[in-house]
């Protein structure tokens, strides 16, 4: 325990900011949850409005310095995409349901006729060259 005066003072201060620091991680982690149980339950639009809102506290966060800029941005990025990959996926999943399946008829191929390779003449023997001169 601190002697001096300024130090017991600094004890209580960052005691009271530990609390304080600790009830904003916690909005921030309620948030993300309230998120992800929408996904989950596929209230995907009530999801998707809610994402405002947890940037907004994350956002909060991260000017209070309870989090860094890249961990704030880590954490949206996370999110949006977690709600887009849902969407996406129920997108999906519609258009399969409601599209019929297409016929293709294979293209015809017609058969294209093989040249033989050049064949080079063979080399004259040196007995034979030396024969001619």
């Amino acid at each position: 325990m601190p002697n001096i005066k300024s130090a017991k003072k600094r004890v209580l201060v960052n005691a009271k900011k530990t609390e304080q620091n600790k009830a904003i991680r916690s909005a921030v982690k309620t948030e993300i949850k309230k998120i992800d149980t929408l996904i989950k339950n596929n209230k995907l639009e009530e999801a998707k409005a809610s994402l405002a809102n947890a940037f907004k506290v994350i956002d909060s966060a991260c000017s209070k310095n309870i989090f860094h800029a890249n961990n704030a941005s880590n954490k949206k990025a996370k999110l949006s995409k977690k709600v887009d990959a849902a969407l996406a996926s129920v997108a999906t999943e519609e258009v399969v349901a409601t599209a019929e399946p297409e016929v293709v008829e294979a293209p015809v191929v017609e058969e294209v006729p093989v040249k033989k390779p050049a064949t080079r003449k063979p080399r004259a023997k040196k007995a034979e060259v030396k024969d001619a001169e």
